[in-house]
């Protein structure tokens, strides 16, 4: 299921007590930068978020005629962004938390 998939089930059970979307995720997101390392299939994008923190994330193919720089990008970012849900959630834990 992907992330829009996932967000319209979530939607329609009703449930809606504060939560992380995948809006706030993207929203997060300040920058990207992407950096493929010569003579290599490796691809690191680097997401820069509203505050300043970055995160990474790779992607390599196993066989260098199957690299497209495009999708090396894409996993990239997409690996990145993933990691964002886990700073994110935290934050919003920390938020209901210091609210209770």
């Amino acid at each position: 299921m992907n992330d829009q998939e996932l967000e319209k089930t979530l939607q329609s059970k009703g449930l809606n007590a504060p939560r992380l979307s995948p809006a706030d995720i993207d929203a997060a997101i300040a920058k990207a930068d992407y950096h493929r390392f010569p003579g290599t299939t490796l691809t690191v994008a680097c997401l820069t978020l509203r505050n300043g923190f970055c995160v990474t994330g790779e992607s390599a193919s196993a066989s260098p005629e199957n690299f497209d720089a495009e999708i090396g990008r894409d996993i990239a970012f997409r690996n990145a962004r993933e990691k964002i849900w886990a700073l994110e959630g935290y934050r919003l834990k920390q938020q209901i938390f210091e609210a209770e």
